[in-house]
């Protein structure tokens, strides 16, 4: 599927067909969106360009370098977007092509970012002059978006920080859970440094327009404020887990104490048990209340060991 935007005698159009390409000036031009596009839709942009737009495997490289480069005429910019699941965050590769002040952007799935702005520069042509405004409209709405992911995230450690201060099932899974917390919160930083390291590769090249220098820092502050919150996040998840172990550790030492304390107080009655127990002689043996005495005095010992005990503070 593919998005033209362009101007025609001072009026924004659109058009859904690659064949209407042929009869415009790359100029004129505002913004050419490919979402899965077809290989007669990609060589057609591929000749009004003069460029060859990226393949996915390029687009999704992790290398800096590959990332971002430039040639005589353009500049290919590539990153990740965020898609939230069930199951935690995917990231979908996006391509940007820019090719004097046209924008060509490049993806295989659809995007909320993309779908809004596309409403937004048909209502308000005016607003974006060129590619590169296009292009700091789709890094505002993302950086937007990807604050409302970490708020969701702070609200759910939050949620989990009060479990832990009632003791609310506290064990093993709740570890898990806060590992997977720790793992969504290291994708959107590392998706967020990824966007830094874009735009300031954008701001670093001759073709970037300096009227939007402006913007891009604002931009830059913003994603800069969201890794620290990231960073925050990340620290309270460890927190939070040290804390859960201790708290593990603790009840785990709570039961070993409790057994260890059945044992030492029932090793005198034990020891009482095994003397009469023997095959010899002793004393009391042949009375009849032998066996009261036998269990007086096990409950005696029993008592002098807890008397022991607290007094030295064990129990």
């Amino acid at each position: 599927m593919i998005s033209i935007f362009y101007r025609r005698d001072g009026k924004l159009q659109l058009s859904q067909s690659e064949k209407d390409l042929s009869g415009l000036n790359r100029r004129d031009v505002l913004w050419i969106d490919l979402l899965s596009p077809s290989s007669e839709e990609k060589h057609t942009v591929d000749d009004f360009l003069g460029e060859e737009i990226q393949s996915r495997a390029q687009a999704e490289e992790i290398e800096s370098s590959s990332r971002f480069s430039e040639t005589e005429e353009a500049i290919f910019a590539n990153t990740n977007f965020l898609m939230p699941g069930p199951e935690g965050y995917s990231m979908e590769a996006v391509s940007f092509i820019f090719v004097e002040t046209c924008l060509t952007t490049l993806r295989d799935v659809p995007l909320r970012s993309f779908t809004e702005l596309q409403r937004k520069v048909s209502v308000m042509p005016q607003l974006f002059p060129n590619g590169y405004s296009i292009f700091a409209s789709i890094m505002d709405q993302r950086v937007d978006l990807d604050a409302d992911m970490i708020e969701l995230l702070s609200k759910e450690i939050a949620q989990y920080g009060k479990r832990v201060n009632q003791r609310e099932d506290i064990n093993e899974d709740f570890l898990i859970d806060i590992n997977q917390l720790q793992d969504m919160t290291m994708t959107v930083r590392e998706n967020i440094v990824d966007k830094q390291r874009l735009i300031g590769n954008l701001m670093k090249s001759d073709k970037y327009p300096g009227e939007l220098q402006d913007r891009f820092s604002i931009i830059l502050q913003d994603i800069t404020s969201l890794i620290n919150h990231t960073n925050f996040s990340f620290e309270r998840l460890e927190y939070l887990q040290e804390t859960v172990v201790g708290l593990i550790n603790l009840d785990q030492n709570n039961i070993m104490k409790i057994f260890t304390l059945v044992s030492v107080l029932l090793m005198p009655p034990t020891l009482v048990a095994s003397f009469y127990g023997m095959n010899v002689p002793l004393p009391f043996m042949d009375s009849g209340w032998a066996w009261i005495a036998i269990i007086v005095f096990m409950v005696l010992t029993v008592g002098v060991v807890v008397f022991l005990f607290r007094k030295k503070r064990m129990l």
